[in-house]
């Protein structure tokens, strides 16, 4: 039988590199994509398994992998086309497939390589958007509840804001909205959709909310780890080709979050007599978030000056106005997203809008006319240019939050119809054992020995032996 493939009209039958792709290119997008993945899995998975309660190791990282899971499916069927296909609205595309062969091997909407690798880049960016959302959520929200809840998110909310701030055809884009990374379309999405999400579920237990230390801090810090080597690949391959401007969005990326860990420390050190490994974290992921928005488009010295806002302003909002704040002590935020992710995100935004150079971004959006921070629009006689950009990076603030706490909302209502949001008391007492009939650290044969009737516990010990305690 005859195959009925056909190739796209620029592409010959004996031609696997077609002269429009650049391999460098294509190569850097593919190790970019897969460094982002692996902030997720096992990234996040390690990092959420390792700041919870023992109870809750194997629940918190079941749903950092179900999410990456559900949306890679998601997003090759008909997210993609969503978010960066024809327009429909001017904050939506048309939903169709992305799994098409010729369109797979044809020229994406941006960059020198196949739409495959486009795909398989931004599906890894809204995979990790979900699972940021679940650190809100961890602890308490029913498993079936969030199995329907993502695939719903990413399809009525994720689309919307990816569209508008970065397909060449969404509304904000025509604006001149600057999101060099995502610390719109993922952190502050996020942080916003997480925040309305744990409103919608509800809060832990009492005991739970009260005291939830980390069952494992160096697993944490191993976590974090990844997710800061990954950060390599989410800010450095947005340029979409192998550049200059990616250099200066990794080093920018890597100077700014460690002068935010730094500045954090500094403070939790000043104000309360302890350097914190979990603040030193926090420090590390508002730093990260807080550069996204600006990576390729501002100078070292403001990328240091950003890390000092984002090691400072998060931290008061977090360590300050949430205690004082009774609408944020209602809201049960087990990870603090809404501060390292909302705040961080929001501030990243804004800062973009004042330090933005004019030249750099016309090396990232080819027009640098269009583009200038308010810094450079005051010392380059363009004060209304300067103060436009800011505006609209306002604006963009905005639309972001309205749409997520609608969207969400709406969402989490759908959900409870069908499934309830939170776990049952019951269920929370127990954690993992309830939801998965499975838990993190358990002993290899410890219920068959301790069903043995032969099994006895040793009487002596060696010499310099430690006694083993058992639970």
């Amino acid at each position: 039988m005859a195959s009925s493939f056909s190739l796209p009209p620029n592409l010959a039958a004996n031609e696997a590199s077609p002269e429009w792709m650049n391999k460098g290119d294509n190569a850097w997008q593919l190790t970019a994509a897969t460094l982002v993945g692996l902030q997720s899995i096992p990234g996040l998975i390690i990092l959420y398994g390792g700041s919870v309660k023992k109870k809750w190791a194997v629940n918190s990282a079941f749903m950092v992998l179900y999410a990456f899971a559900c949306v890679v499916f998601c997003w090759a069927v008909w997210g993609y086309r969503l978010s960066f296909g024809e327009r429909m609205v001017p904050f939506w595309g048309k939903p169709n497939v992305a799994l098409d062969g010729v369109y797979l091997i044809g020229k994406p909407f941006l960059g020198k390589f196949p739409n495959a690798t486009m795909v398989y880049f931004q599906g890894v960016f809204a995979a990790i958007t979900l699972i940021l959302i679940a650190g809100a959520l961890l602890g308490r929200m029913n498993f079936y509840a969030w199995m329907m809840f993502v695939p719903l998110w990413l399809t009525f909310s994720y689309t919307l804001t990816a569209f508008s701030i970065w397909s060449p055809h969404g509304f904000l884009t025509k604006m001149g909205i600057i999101d060099y990374s995502g610390g719109y379309v993922i952190h502050l999405s996020s942080g916003i959709a997480g925040f309305t999400a744990a409103y919608w579920v509800g809060p832990r237990l009492t005991q739970d909310r009260q005291r939830f230390p980390p069952n494992n801090i160096l697993l944490m810090l191993f976590g974090a780890g990844l997710l800061w080597m990954g950060w390599t690949g989410f800010n450095g391959g947005d340029p979409y080709e192998v550049s200059v401007d990616a250099s200066l969005a990794v080093i920018n990326t890597h100077i700014c979050t460690a002068v935010s860990l730094l500045t954090w420390l500094l403070l939790d050190s000043v104000f309360f007599r302890k350097p914190s490994i979990i603040g030193a974290v926090q420090g590390m992921i508002t730093g990260l978030v807080c550069i996204t928005p600006a990576a390729g488009v501002v100078q070292g010295w403001a990328a240091i000056i950003m890390g000092l806002c984002s090691g400072s302003i998060p931290w008061f909002t977090m360590m300050v106005v949430h205690k004082r704040s009774e609408v944020l002590q209602k809201v049960d935020d087990t990870m603090a997203v809404f501060h390292t992710h909302a705040v961080a995100g929001s501030l990243g935004g804004i800062l973009s809008g004042i330090f933005a150079v004019p030249k750099l971004n016309g090396l990232f959006y080819g027009a640098p006319g269009h583009y200038i921070g308010l810094f450079y629009g005051l010392a380059d006689g363009r004060t209304h240019d300067g103060f436009r950009q800011i505006g609209v990076q306002l604006i963009g603030i905005l639309f972001v939050v309205v749409v997520n706490v609608v969207s969400t909302s709406i969402i989490c209502v759908v959900v409870q119809v069908f499934v309830p949001l939170r776990m049952s008391e019951e269920d929370m007492e127990i954690g993992d054992e309830a939801a998965h009939g499975e838990e993190a650290y358990a002993i290899w044969g410890d219920e068959e020995e301790r069903l043995d009737p032969k099994y006895e516990l040793p009487k002596t010990k060696a010499p310099g032996q430690v006694e083993m305690t058992w639970s």
